[in-house]
């Protein structure tokens, strides 16, 4: 299976600029939303970090699951689609969305607390996390109907 490489490059380009994307996200805008919340909240107001706790845990499972892809895309470059290497970048790639679920669960938990505690609603952000959920749950799908063939082939080749 001969692939071009300039489609992989250009993947692999997406790839960074997501990866750049997020870490402007965690290094800048998240302590800016911060610092904005607690100038709101001047009385000790602790409930924002529940929730940067799971932000920052799905950015970091995110940045993991993007590296992981970059070494599947290297792996195809070289030719290695077909390999023990690409099932476990494979594999990993849905441990880790699996893992941005449970932080996403971990968060709507987090807003149903602190919504009941401060009287607000909270079914927008609810509602966006169920939407997350669901694209993520879709990724892992695809994943998993990626790796069938791949397990199958992989079967025949040590037979």
């Amino acid at each position: 299976m001969i692939v071009k490489r300039g489609s992989t490059t250009f993947l692999k380009v997406i790839i960074f600029l997501i990866g750049i994307a997020v870490f402007t996200l965690c290094i800048y805008w998240m302590p800016v939303l911060t610092i904005k919340d607690a100038e709101a909240h001047p009385g000790g107001d602790y409930s924002i970090y529940p929730l940067l706790v799971c932000a920052y845990g799905i950015c970091i499972t995110f940045s993991f699951a993007l590296y992981q892809v970059y070494k599947l895309l290297t792996y195809i470059e070289r030719n290695k689609a077909f390999s023990e290497l690409s099932l476990k970048s494979l594999k990993v790639i849905k441990k880790c969305a699996f893992t941005v679920i449970s932080f996403i669960v971990l968060m709507i938990i987090s807003l149903k607390v602190i919504s009941i505690i401060t009287g607000d609603d909270a079914a927008g952000p609810i509602l966006i996390s169920l939407i997350g959920i669901f694209a993520t749950f879709i990724l892992a799908a695809i994943v998993e109907v990626l790796q069938k063939p791949l397990i199958n082939f992989l079967d025949k080749k040590q037979v």
